[in-house]
């Protein structure tokens, strides 16, 4: 599968953020269904956690966030359980995805009514037939030898802690990247080789945010996908791939101009 950019590799993460209260929040916009409920889907490497500074962002503005657990053992049974979690959530849905997670909501949100908009973090927004994992861009971390970049248990990956801490998140304060690396879930390798199966970003409007230093899906490959998506674009300059954790601000802001627009 050709990537966008030109080459192809894995996809990488997201985890711990800080949090801050935000201040009251807006009405429902007029005519909908009441206020959407935010769920936000961690990419590779990840957790939960990684969506910290963005809940506590929203719940001070008076939304439903729900960061929830990405099982990270392939794109089709991870995109059938968020795809499941969505179901059981009543109203409008804006979703959000980081890193792998982009394409994981490109497929769970694909036929569900609910899911008025989406949201790219740093994220791969696949078309149908591609992979993940060719979506990193020209240029990306990524593009090395797999020796190089990750730890192998099985058909499980880990990464490995100079390319964590140097190439995702050079931006987090000292240590921080040395924590979340230690931490860290492993991914199976069918996440970044199984063939996008939806392109729901064809039919539901969508937002994107761009770490503008981004080293592992690069900035060029993201400007691409979010185009082709015709997407409204928030890049944040010096920002890596973990804007999530170093630019929670930004990203919510991207966020909640996505609820604006969901009726």
């Amino acid at each position: 599968m050709k990537a966008i950019g030109g080459a192809a590799s894995a996809i990488v993460l997201g985890l711990l953020g800080t949090s801050l209260t935000a201040s009251a929040a807006p009405a429902a916009p007029a005519g909908c269904g009441g206020k959407p409920t935010i769920v936000l889907v961690h990419g590779a490497w990840a957790g939960t956690s990684s969506w910290s500074g963005e809940v506590s962002r929203l719940q001070g503005k008076g939304y439903t966030a729900r960061a929830i657990a990405n099982p990270l053992r392939g794109l089709t049974g991870d995109a059938a359980s968020v795809s499941e979690f969505l179901k059981s959530v009543h109203g409008p849905v804006v979703l959000v995805g980081h890193s792998y997670g982009g394409a994981v909501i490109t497929n769970a949100a694909a036929g569900n009514t609910n899911v008025k908009a989406l949201v790219y973090v740093d994220a791969a927004a696949p078309a149908r037939g591609e992979t993940t994992g060719g979506l990193s861009g020209s240029g990306s971390a990524l593009n090395q030898n797999a020796t190089v970049l990750f730890d192998k248990v099985g058909t499980d990956l880990y990464l490995k802690q100079p390319v964590f801490v140097h190439s995702f998140g050079p931006d987090l304060a000292p240590g921080q990247a040395d924590v979340l690396w230690a931490s860290q879930r492993s991914a199976a390798t069918a996440a970044f080789s199984t063939p996008s199966k939806a392109a729901a970003w064809e039919s539901i409007p969508s937002w994107y945010v761009i770490g503008g230093a981004d080293k592992i899906i690069t900035p060029a490959s993201q400007e691409s996908m979010a185009h082709r998506a015709k997407a409204h674009i928030r890049t944040v300059p010096g920002g890596s791939h973990l804007t999530l954790i170093s630019h929670p601000d930004a990203v919510t802001d991207q966020i909640l101009a996505a609820t604006e627009h969901v009726c």
